[in-house]
């Protein structure tokens, strides 16, 4: 059946835990909830207790009846077996009760640090991994993590139950009961020599359901790209791929699981036929009371069952493990950005420099070699250059998302890993090449930059961009629905939006990875005159594809596989006539008042 795993991929940092282990690290996670389980532990034993009461009473009423026929013993006799069910309902409702909130804290903690450990890692996480299987992993696996502990509590009850029964039965038939304890590891090694099949086997079903929701969240958030090139089909007949591998894999682990029950059953009901004539022949030669040979049956089936439990409760129990495991190596990847101090620095001037650097986004190609840069404090600087020559990548670095292999990258005269990492980031302001703006207004986008923002603080960042004619073309001003990704509102309006939002949060150093869609002149010139007014005064790092933005660099640095070929002054580059006028005449040139002129007279 190895073709059943055709397609399914393992993320790379996947891990293998023992059983063992993963039980003390759930077990880790009830340690604060000490009392409430011992809560549960008490209701639970009295659950039990109402539970195994039962058929020893049912047993005595048996034996009453037979000696002393009557009513009234009948009848005392069945009041007191209601009595103890009721008392068994109650136990076990507030036991369920417990649970639930067990469950519901140990689920909330569990998200918490899943999600908290996700928002760690660099951004080489997320260029590796989809974000569809990161949710899948934060979301149904963290619930499945919860059924581990829901069927232990429900197997510790059954347990518990059939070692009362157990006490009892030795007092009823001490021989009967030892031929009943010899049958037992014979079930217990048939459940679990299923153990590791139906570990690998849910394993594999979650993976599944990981790549289609990968792929399914892909194919909604590109479904405008797939319409306008009429993919839709395209994006179907992936899914129909996706889907029937999880059907082969969810077959596979149907056909295994339901094949446990069977088995244990059948050598369950093999001891039951051992134990009914054993009984049977003690209870006619008058070794025990017919009565006590119900008991005795009655406590045979209460002894099995958790045993059978193993084996249907085994598909869900594996599935909490497998989701644990799945989770717990999503907690304990390690990030790639390393920290070697906590330094929390004042005010920064924005000096950068970058000594020798080397980086590379994989073992396969390198992006920087020995690469040599200074920024000055305050200075405006355009990065341009071919696509691929690592315009972003130095961006990305400053801004420390990316973790550098060689070399040092100081700020202020600081080692950029010696800064604690949050205060770091609460001085860069970065915008990407495209804008995103998250599901709400206007006005929370903006304050996204500060969230301890007011509003006139908020209005006063988004008036100083376009002097705040932008604000007016916008449906309802600041409080204005952006919708999904920010695609209620034009592509400019995104692009001030993220503007204001950087304006707000008044950063040290200034990232720009500047768009090069169109947009039309007049929303350029206010994304031009909100650049003038985001970059004053504070150190910028423009990955420039605008004229305007080049011309009014204090200095351009023209990079090619890595390397600095030139840098200057817009015009002294020009003068030069080397890489930055080629580059000018192939991407910027037709961008210029004079050439629009020129083309429209001839």
């Amino acid at each position: 059946m190895s073709f059943i795993l055709d397609g399914l991929e393992t993320e790379s940092y996947d891990r293998v835990y023992p059983d063992g282990v993963l039980l003390r690290r759930i077990a880790g996670y009830f340690r604060p909830l000490r009392r409430r389980m011992a809560a549960v532990a008490l209701a639970l034993f009295a659950g039990s207790l109402a539970g195994a009461a039962a058929p020893v009473l049912a047993a005595k009423l048996i034996d009453l009846v037979a000696a002393r026929p009557g009513l009234g013993v009948a009848a005392a006799a069945a009041l007191g077996i209601a009595l103890l069910g009721a008392g068994g309902w109650l136990f076990g409702y507030m036991h369920e009760k417990l649970i639930a909130l067990v469950v519901g804290d140990v689920v909330y903690r569990v998200r918490t640090d899943v999600f908290g450990r996700t928002l760690e890692h660099d951004l080489s996480f997320f260029d590796e991994h989809s974000s569809g299987r990161i949710v899948s992993r934060i979301g149904q696996d963290t619930q499945a993590f919860s059924d581990v502990v829901s069927l232990a509590a429900d197997f510790s009850s059954q347990i518990l139950m059939v070692l009362l029964l157990t006490v009892w039965l030795f007092r009823i038939d001490f021989p009967l009961t030892l031929l009943l304890i010899a049958m037992t590891p014979v079930a217990v090694v048939v459940a679990l020599s299923f153990r590791r099949v139906a570990r690998r086997v849910t394993l594999e079903a979650k993976r599944a359901n990981a790549e289609i929701n990968a792929q399914v969240q892909e194919s909604v958030a590109g479904i405008m790209v797939a319409k306008s090139f009429r993919k839709e089909s395209s994006l179907f007949s992936a899914f129909l791929t996706n889907n029937a591998l999880s059907y082969r894999v969810g077959l596979r682990r149907g056909i295994v699981l339901n094949t446990i029950f069977p088995v244990v059953g059948f050598a369950a009901g093999a001891a039951n036929a051992a134990l009914a004539y054993a009984g049977g022949r003690a209870a006619l030669s008058g070794g025990m009371s017919v009565g006590d040979w119900y008991l005795f049956m009655q406590a045979v089936s209460f002894y099995w069952w958790p045993l059978l439990n193993i084996a249907s409760f085994w598909s869900q129990f594996q599935d909490g493990l497998s989701a644990a495991e799945r989770v717990f190596s999503l907690i304990d990847r390690k990030p790639r950005v390393r920290q070697t101090g906590g330094d929390v620095p004042p005010r920064l001037t924005g000096r950068v420099e970058m000594r020798n650097l080397c980086f590379s986004y994989n073992s396969q190609e390198t992006v920087l070699e020995n690469f040599s840069l200074t920024i000055e404090p305050g200075e405006n600087l355009a990065i341009v250059g071919h696509t691929g020559a690592g315009k972003s990548s130095i961006a990305r670095l400053i801004a420390r998302f990316y973790e550098f292999q060689r070399g040092e990258l100081l700020v202020d005269g600081r080692d950029i890993r010696s800064l604690d990492l949050a205060a770091y980031r609460r001085m860069i302001g970065y915008v990407p090449q495209d804008p995103f703006l998250f599901t709400g207004t206007v006005r929370d986008n903006i304050r996204y930059g500060r969230i301890d923002a007011s509003d006139e603080q908020i209005l006063s960042a988004a008036a100083r961009l376009g002097r705040g004619d932008w604000l007016e073309d916008l449906a309802d001003g600041l409080d204005t629905r952006v919708g999904e990704r920010g695609g209620n509102i034009s592509y400019g309006q995104r692009q001030l939006v993220t503007l204001a939002r950087v304006l707000l949060k008044n950063p040290a150093i200034f990232l720009l990875d500047e768009a090069t869609a169109g947009v039309d002149p007049f929303t350029e010139a206010q994304i031009q005159e909100g650049l003038r007014t985001v970059m004053r005064g504070r150190t910028a790092v423009v990955i420039a594809h605008r004229l305007s933005t080049v011309r009014e660099a204090d200095r351009i640095i023209v990079l090619d596989r890595g390397g600095i070929m030139e840098e200057g002054s817009h015009r002294e580059l020009l003068k030069k006539g080397g890489s930055y006028a080629e580059l000018y005449n192939t991407y910027f040139r037709h961008q210029s008042l004079e050439y629009v002129e020129k083309s429209r007279t001839e």
